[in-house]
């Protein structure tokens, strides 16, 4: 049982003694007094900081991962990866948009990534968004955000271990 669920019991034992005809699933489907009591509630519980600074992509690899090892033998990828979405524009025609994304990742997700992936394989990661600077060869100062990747999942078609 999460923390919140006696809250959202309570507040929906109330709301239907208020309004007996309407049945009220979960918050999203509820009217938006009971939202806006439901959300103020769950904002001071811990548990919803487990949703912060998180990050899930589904894509496909642009190209083959960058491997090598870090701080002696940290095994560490770079990669970027394409994730695809398609809307109707006001017109009504259909859009196909591609995203590339920065991804990062380290240890045991690095292994998996190098040891099973190629250019085009589809993969699922999770992680967060990291920020950093760096000073390009000229001098200047670069920025860039990246996804840090701490739980990678394998898609699609099954590729042959390297050895």
């Amino acid at each position: 049982m999460y923390p919140f669920e006696n809250v959202y019991k309570h507040l929906q034992t109330v709301l239907n003694e208020k309004n007996p005809n309407k049945f009220c699933p979960s918050p999203q489907f509820c009217p938006v007094p009971f939202r806006k009591s439901f959300t103020l509630l769950t904002k001071t519980i811990t548990v919803m900081n487990a949703i912060k600074n998180k990050v899930q992509l589904i894509g496909r690899l642009g190209a083959k991962a960058e491997f090598k090892t870090v701080n002696g033998n940290t095994p560490m990828v770079r990669l970027n990866l394409a994730t695809n979405e398609s809307y109707k524009n006001g017109k009504g025609e259909k859009i196909d948009e591609t995203y590339w994304h920065s991804i990062v990742a380290f240890g045991k997700p690095a292994e998996i990534i190098h040891k099973y992936t190629d250019k085009g394989s589809e993969i699922c990661v999770q992680g967060k968004l990291v920020s950093r600077s760096y000073e390009d060869k000229e001098g200047n100062k670069k920025y860039i955000t990246e996804v840090q990747v701490y739980e990678v999942l394998l898609m699609g078609e099954k590729l042959a271990a390297k050895a």
